[in-house]
């Protein structure tokens, strides 16, 4: 993507119906690292995450919790949903709630549009429904129920009992858009990312598509059918409409052709959802389609995913208080090939934490700002000629920047943080290989001192700007020390792209103290 781009990139947004977990945050974090080193690329940039508040879902528990869903939502969404942001450290562009006007009534005059132009009929409709998918489950997603619920039909995902319901609905005439929506896989194969995700799209769409039910009759708690008011839109028809709502579809022209087409990060288990309904409602409304939809994989703990129902969520600040929000979105980019299952251990994370952060990257930077203390009175020298360690590092470091850019733009952010990571590894190896503690006895040694910790002083530069879109709080604080803020400007206004190109810290700049930026942590345990 070249510099100046719209790069528009999307969350899913959230159920209220509970508190998030790290699944969630794991999403979260994804999207935001994506957002931040394109926007520190000059990419005309958009991070949307938010709220999904309408639905059967949102309204059993409210009830069950002696509330209304808008009190409940609006409980929820400033107690547990927005603070998850400031957990983690998420710089969004915009939060959306499905309850905002701006959304509601803009939902309306999509589905207008759609039923104007004869895409949507009214209909009978019976089905097993799952109220917690929010989903008419087809008998391949189904169940035989066993132990309290034998003789039920049960949802294959939430193993409780699917609900038949038997309604006169509205449908969305979806079955019309088959052939385009396999005409666009096969133009354009990075539409559905990764590739196990797309090919288990196209084959579902290849068996054919069924018309969608999209409205419901039974509950009222939910965005009113604009010529029916009897009924309100289904909560997934409505929910997907929030990535275009957000950014003036319906009120603000100028900015919704500014940043649609988006991309969308989600879950696997609901690509669907994003890779076949809305394009083709898109379609039906003569909308361009997204940009790309990326299903990543799930968080396993114990070998099965991330679920509140089944008691193996986890609470981000179960990990943020102990080893902070750096370490959170660290591991979770590094350990884990965005794309794939990975599971989730206290173990593998302290021992990251300690082998990777403290002792790789953090002690890298508390040795080079206190040597330039101590030998060059906290003022970084200039390098002398360069000799082929100065200039293997500077390979590396050009090369790591490269490759981490190019593996960003294909959301393969566990790939662009392997490749930065070969910076720290050569420094730590460069140091311990020119022992500027020997070299600082001699005064002979004084130009070959200067060349080798400018070396590593400019490295911690580059690493400092690569690293800021994971670990935010741990590379300000570097920036701060190392002067850089004072000779080259806020880090964040620093070009990524830029970030390899050798010899931007001057010689001159003044360090100052940096205390540790991963502190060593005792008696790790959940």
């Amino acid at each position: 993507m070249r510099d100046g781009s719209s790069f528009f990139i999307t969350t899913p947004i959230f159920y209220v119906n509970d508190v998030p977990h790290i699944g969630h945050a794991y999403t979260e974090v994804a999207a935001d690292v994506l957002a931040r080193w394109h926007r520190q690329s000059g990419d005309d940039t958009w991070l949307l995450t938010g709220t999904d508040e309408h639905g059967q879902k949102i309204l059993r528990t409210a009830t069950a919790n002696g509330t209304t869903p808008k009190e409940w939502a609006d409980k929820l969404v400033a107690e547990a949903w927005q603070p998850l942001l400031e957990t983690v450290d998420i710089a969004n562009d915009d939060f959306i709630r499905t309850t905002d006007p701006r959304h509601e009534e803009n939902v309306q005059k999509f589905l207008q549009r759609l039923y104007d132009a004869g895409h949507i009929y009214a209909g009978e409709y019976e089905a097993l429904y799952c109220v917690g998918c929010e989903e008419f489950k087809p008998s391949s997603e189904t169940l035989d129920g066993t132990g309290e619920y034998e003789g039920q039909k049960v949802c294959a995902i939430h193993s409780k009992p699917l609900e038949l319901l038997q309604e006169k609905n509205y449908f969305f005439r979806m079955s019309d858009f088959a052939d385009r929506l396999l005409a666009l896989y096969e133009s354009r194969p990075e539409f559905v990312q990764p590739e196990s995700v797309r090919n288990e799209v196209v084959s579902f769409v290849r068996q054919g598509l069924s018309d969608l039910s999209i409205s419901r009759s039974s509950f009222d708690w939910g965005i009113k059918v604009p010529w029916d008011e009897s009924h309100v839109v289904y909560v997934w028809f409505d929910a997907l409409l929030n990535y275009i709502t957000a950014i003036g579809y319906g009120q603000d022209e100028a900015e919704f052709d500014r940043r649609w087409p988006g991309t969308h990060i989600v879950g696997k288990d609901i690509v669907r959802f994003h890779a076949v309904i809305w394009p083709a409602m898109l379609m039906a409304a003569g909308l361009e389609v997204p940009e790309a939809v990326f299903g990543h994989g799930w968080l396993l703990v114990g070998g099965e995913k991330m679920s509140k129902s089944k008691l193996t969520g986890i609470a981000p600040t179960q990990i943020t208080d102990t080893f902070g929000s750096d370490a959170f979105r660290y591991y979770f980019m590094r350990a884990i090939n965005f794309g794939q299952d990975g599971s989730f251990s206290w173990e593998d994370l302290a021992a990251r934490y300690q082998a990777e952060l403290a002792n790789g990257f953090g002690n890298l930077a508390s040795r080079v700002i206190a040597m330039v203390t101590k030998y060059f009175d906290g003022v970084v020298p200039a390098a002398g000629e360069p000799g082929a360690a100065k200039r293997a590092v500077q390979k590396v470091v050009a090369d790591a920047a490269t490759h981490a850019d190019a593996a960003i733009d294909s959301f393969a952010v566990h790939d662009a943080l392997a490749a930065i990571w070969r910076i720290v590894d050569e420094l730590n190896g460069y140091i311990t290989a020119q022992e500027p503690w020997v070299l600082a006895k001699d005064e002979a040694s004084r130009e070959r001192l200067g060349t080798v910790l400018y070396t590593a002083a400019e490295g911690l530069r580059a690493l400092a700007v690569l690293l800021s879109p994971v670990i935010p709080v741990a590379t300000t604080k570097l920036w701060a020390a190392l002067g850089a803020e004072e000779a080259l400007g806020a880090l964040q206004a620093q070009p990524l792209r830029e970030a390899g190109r050798w010899g931007q810290l001057p010689p001159g700049t003044r360090v100052s103290a940096l205390a540790a930026l991963f502190p060593r942590i005792e008696n790790v345990s959940e």
